[in-house]
């Protein structure tokens, strides 16, 4: 009988409930050997020692500690570190790559919900219907203020997308549904033809701003990218256009948000903030062409077993030798979130 290698969840306690019921435990389990304990949220715990000490695999989420040097020196036997969730920075080091250990992660399997939540926010901009909700608490009975926004409809719109990472290449995709539509992709590492297959046109951002309808930015959180909608690209953009940020706050300038929408003359529909969440006497919180959500764009509940699957489907890979599918490398991470 082939051996099993021993292996250990890692995250915070309401991830763990979240992302593995009775069924992903038990298909877990048929892959990989869990005598001992089970699950832990912190890798620091003296009564873990012998355990880590034979632990393989590691299976993490939202709440792993970054497995720094010290931490990895708790582990030598460890081979490999499935994801269950977006983004691997927060836990990553140069020990664990030193080391030559394998990571993936779910960012694919992320990018499902987001897309989804944008391309809802795009159909619904094109009505106004957010920012009309918000008009009709005030103007309640009187529906002139229905025409106050701009022309409303989803046919012959431009559609702007910033980044054309995993969530902008399937947004692009996802507006192919929209009648007459022209789709304008803005990302200086694209490839114009990978773009144009998808359903878009790269251009540069210059370009995209001053026509496009909606602004959607799926862009990475890189120094060279903090702030890169700022208060010259908010002035470039087309009277009534809506901005969407479902990517990270760092990427808008949000006191030139502040100012541009304070003005009236954008829209903005805004999943994540910087800071986040915004203070409580930002001018943004006030104003009914601006709509805040509290970062639920990403995988939440039910959707982050999404994730739990995908890393299942790459261990199972893993331990029969096959390629993987959601691996990460060091070099990875200068170009994606």
């Amino acid at each position: 009988m082939t051996r099993k290698p021993k292996a250990l969840l890692v995250m915070n306690s309401g991830t763990m409930a979240d992302q593995f019921d009775a069924s992903r435990l038990e298909r877990l389990a048929g892959l990989v050997d869990l005598d001992g304990q089970l699950w832990t949220d912190s890798l620091d715990a003296p009564e873990l020692a012998a355990q880590l000490s034979e632990v393989e695999i590691l299976l993490t989420s939202w709440g792993v500690p970054r497995l720094d040097g010290e931490r990895l020196g708790r582990m030598p036997q460890l081979r490999a570190v499935f994801h269950c969730a977006g983004t691997v920075r927060s836990f990553v080091s140069d020990e664990l790559w030193e080391r030559g250990i394998l990571v993936t992660n779910g960012a694919d399997a992320n990018a499902i919900p987001v897309a989804e939540f944008t391309f809802a926010s795009i159909v619904l901009a094109g009505k106004k219907a957010q920012f009309l909700t918000n008009d009709a608490r005030a103007s309640r009975e009187d529906w002139s203020y229905s025409t106050s926004r701009g022309e409303l409809g989803n046919i012959g719109r431009t559609i702007g997308i910033i980044g054309f990472s995993r969530i902008g290449r399937r947004v692009v995709q996802l507006v192919q549904q929209l009648q007459d539509v022209t789709c304008l992709v803005s990302d200086p590492h694209a490839d114009p033809f990978e773009v144009a297959a998808a359903g878009g046109r790269l251009v540069s951002l210059d370009e995209l701003l001053p026509v496009s309808d909606v602004v959607t930015v799926h862009a990475p959180a890189l120094p060279e990218t903090r702030n890169m909608i700022g208060a010259r690209e908010l002035a470039a953009m087309k009277d009534h256009a809506t901005l969407i940020n479902t990517a990270r706050g760092s990427l808008v300038d949000t006191a030139a948000l502040e100012a541009a929408c304070g003005a009236g003359r954008l829209h903005a529909i805004l999943d994540v903030t910087e800071p986040e969440p915004l203070p409580a006497g930002s001018v943004l919180y006030d104003l009914p062409n601006v709509v805040l959500t509290p970062h639920i764009a990403g995988s939440l509940g039910t959707e982050t077993r999404r994730m739990s699957d995908a890393a299942l489907d790459d261990l199972e890979r893993y331990l029969t030798g096959q390629a993987l599918v959601a691996e990460v490398v060091s070099e990875d991470l200068g170009l994606s979130a």
